[in-house]
C-alpha cells in the first residue's frame, strides 16, 4: 500500500477518531447545517411532502366513512363514535407510516454520492444522522395538522388542547426511535426500493395488528397477546386516553420504555454502519 492510500478499515478509524474529537457545541452547529440543507432541498422538491400531505387525508376519509359505520355500530357510538376513537390510533399511524422516508431517502443519498461526500467533509457523523432525524419529525408533525385539520372537518372534538400536544408529543418520541431502525436499514440495503419493500413488512402487521383501528377484544387470542406487546397499540390507546380521555400512565409509561429501548439499540447500530459503510 501506498504512503497516500489507506484501506478502508484505516479511513473508518480515522472517521470514528476524528469525530469523537469533535465537540459537542461542533455537532449540534454541524446538525444544524444538515438540517437546513435538508429543508432547502425540500423546498427545491415540493413533491417530497405530497405523502405528507395526502396520506392523512386519503387514511382520514377512507377509514371513517368506509369502516366508520360498522366500527362505530360495534362501539356503541356510530360514525361519530368511531371518528373520537380512530384519530388518536391514525396519530400513531402517521409516526410510524412517515418514519419511513428517512430510510428511502437515506439510501437515495447514498446512492446519489451525497452520503460520500458528507464523509469526505471534517463533520461530526452522527450529526448526518441526527439531521436527517430531525427534517423526518418535522414531516411528521406537518403531516399530523394536516390530520387534525381533516379530523375537525369530519367532526372530531378536541376535549383537551394539552392532552392533543401530549399525544403528538409521546408519536414524535416513539417516531424518532423507529426512524433509528429505518436509517439502519437505508444504510445496509443496496436501494430505496429494497428498504420500502423491507418497511411494508414491518408496517403492515404492526399497523393492523394493533388497536389503531379496531378494538382489539373481538380478536383471537394468539392476535391479542400480539397486540399487547405491540407498541402501536400503547401508543394509539395512550393518545386515545390524552384525546379523549381513559386510562394513560401504564400505555404511556410502556411507550416511553419501548422508545428508549429502541432508540438505546439502534442509534449506535446505525451511526456504526454508517462510519463503517465502504
Amino acid at each position: 500500500m501506498s504512503a497516500t492510500t489507506l484501506s478502508p478499515a484505516a479511513v473508518s478509524a480515522a472517521d470514528t477518531k476524528a469525530d469523537g474529537r469533535i465537540p459537542l457545541r461542533g455537532h449540534l452547529r454541524h446538525t444544524g447545517a444538515l438540517v437546513r440543507r435538508n429543508l432547502l432541498w425540500i423546498r427545491q422538491d415540493p413533491e417530497s411532502m405530497f405523502d405528507a400531505l395526502l396520506m392523512p387525508v386519503v387514511f382520514t376519509l377512507l377509514f371513517v366513512y368506509v369502516f366508520g359505520g360498522s366500527i362505530g355500530q360495534a362501539l356503541g357510538g356510530g360514525q361519530d363514535g368511531y371518528v373520537q376513537y380512530v384519530i388518536p390510533g391514525m396519530i400513531a399511524m402517521m409516526s410510524m407510516t412517515l418514519s419511513q422516508g428517512v430510510g428511502t431517502g437515506f439510501s437515495q443519498d447514498f446512492n446519489s454520492g451525497v452520503m460520500d461526500r458528507f464523509r469526505s467533509l471534517p463533520i461530526g457523523r452522527g450529526s448526518v444522522l441526527f439531521a436527517k432525524v430531525s427534517v423526518e419529525l418535522v414531516r411528521m408533525l406537518f403531516a399530523t395538522t394536516v390530520l387534525m385539520i381533516v379530523a375537525v372537518l369530519v367532526g372530531f372534538d378536541i376535549n383537551s388542547w394539552p392532552g392533543l400536544f401530549a399525544a403528538v408529543g409521546l408519536a414524535a418520541v416513539f417516531a424518532s426511535s423507529i426512524m433509528w431502525v429505518f436509517l439502519t436499514l437505508g444504510v445496509i440495503l443496496k436501494n430505496a426500493q429494497s428498504v420500502q419493500a423491507m418497511g411494508f413488512l414491518v408496517l403492515f402487521p404492526l399497523q393492523f395488528g394493533s388497536s389503531i383501528f379496531a378494538p382489539t377484544a373481538s380478536m383471537p387470542g394468539w392476535l391479542q397477546a400480539f397486540t399487547d406487546y405491540n407498541p402501536l397499540s400503547t401508543l394509539a390507546d395512550a393518545a386515545r386516553g390524552l384525546m379523549v380521555g381513559g386510562p394513560v400512565a401504564h400505555d404511556l409509561w410502556v411507550t416511553l420504555g419501548w422508545s428508549v429501548a429502541i432508540t438505546a439499540v439502534m442509534a449506535p447500530v446505525a451511526i456504526h454502519k454508517f462510519r463503517t459503510k465502504s
